[in-house]
């Protein structure tokens, strides 16, 4: 199998391999905390520690709400809660599945689509309201496709919530290994499949999945050119407390009609 044909494929694995260890991002949440949310707590993650305003979301009572690469029955469990219509879309059978533990357990029906972001997405036109787009389109070539899919999905003045990595932390990313360290260790644009060869690239998947540092002007700059307004953004950092900068941007943007 042709690594650089098929990435998308072997970052589904990794996301599989950290599902089975209990990756933070992999543990659903508990039955107290979807209780919280039912009675009307709203805290939801996009980056690792600040909640979104609540004020990026319109009335999730009815609406019909898609979880881009959203799996692991942490966020999209708390719109249900809220009551929302939710639809969860990820490339990660372990992470669907943990969707549906949470369903099953809450006693609620969710729709679950296996699918890949880096294709055309299986939804017709204008057919959501919300999308909750968490940070993962690291794990994508090309992310204009996935604003311009998102554009395409979303009814007219519906609502695109996003995260996604600052560039700047691939700076610092060995990509061999995963590891983060403080010395600049690389270049940017980092694209893993035009800089390395196939055994190296297997060792990256392995490592840390196949991913790419993305510019802003691909980023919000892409969002953009598909046809978004952006009303709002916020950074945030891997953890608490971190003295340097920001590793995390969430956006939040408006569906215009071209």
């Amino acid at each position: 199998m042709d690594i650089r044909e098929s990435y998308t494929d072997f970052n589904s694995k990794t996301w599989n391999k950290w599902s089975e260890e209990s990756d933070i991002w992999t543990v659903p949440i508990s039955h107290e905390k979807f209780i919280e949310a039912h009675q009307g707590k709203l805290e939801i993650y996009l980056t690792p520690c600040k909640p979104v305003p609540q004020d990026w979301f319109p009335p999730l009572n009815g609406s019909n709400l898609l979880g881009l690469a959203s799996g692991g029955g942490q966020q999209c469990p708390v719109f249900v809660a809220h009551r929302a219509k939710v639809t969860v879309f990820d490339y990660s059978e372990k992470q669907l599945e943990a969707e549906q533990i949470v369903a099953d357990r809450e006693r609620y029906d969710i729709k679950l689509v296996k699918g890949d972001m880096s294709k055309k997405l299986p939804f017709e036109d204008n057919g959501f309201d919300i999308i909750f787009h968490p940070v993962s389109n690291s794990y994508v070539q090309n992310v204009e496709h996935v604003w311009n899919e998102c554009y395409r999905v979303l009814k007219p003045n519906g609502i695109l919530i996003a995260g996604f990595s600052n560039p700047m932390v691939f700076l610092f990313k060995n990509m061999l290994t995963g590891e983060f360290g403080r010395e600049v260790v690389t270049k940017l644009p980092v694209d893993p499949l035009k800089d390395n060869t196939e055994e190296e690239l297997k060792r990256i998947a392995e490592a840390d999945g196949i991913q790419f540092s993305h510019s802003l002007e691909t980023q919000i700059g892409g969002q953009l050119k598909a046809g978004f307004n952006l009303t709002d953004l916020y950074e945030d950092f891997h953890n608490e407390g971190e003295p340097f900068a920001p590793t995390y941007i969430a956006t939040r943007a408006v569906k215009v009609l071209r």
